[in-house]
């Protein structure tokens, strides 16, 4: 398993399928600017000018909202992830 340094968070993206009303299928990231994802691993946190460090607002396990491009994709065994800094982190899905 990765483990990301500093304020990044390794996250696997939920692939979603979208029927329309005449019964086709599109992917998920053909229409849509952002896409949830589930938190896999987080780093230590920022540190501040002062050295104090400030830890994740995310932590394992959690769902979040991320823009369509963030992140770079990073593949492990057949798993594709990304790793993305907590700063490109949209929001916590509950």
């Amino acid at each position: 398993m990765l483990k990301p340094l500093n304020d990044r968070v390794v996250v696997k993206v939920e692939e979603q399928e979208e029927q329309t009303v005449g019964g086709f299928v599109l992917a998920g990231h053909a229409h849509e600017t952002t896409k949830i994802a589930q938190v896999l691993a987080v780093g230590e946190g920022t540190r501040t000018l002062t050295g104090e460090l400030v830890p994740s607002s995310v932590k394992a396990g959690d769902r979040v909202l991320l823009e369509n491009h963030a992140g770079i994709e990073v593949k492990e065994g057949d798993d594709k992830l990304l790793l993305v800094r907590e700063a490109e982190i949209l929001a916590i899905v509950q």
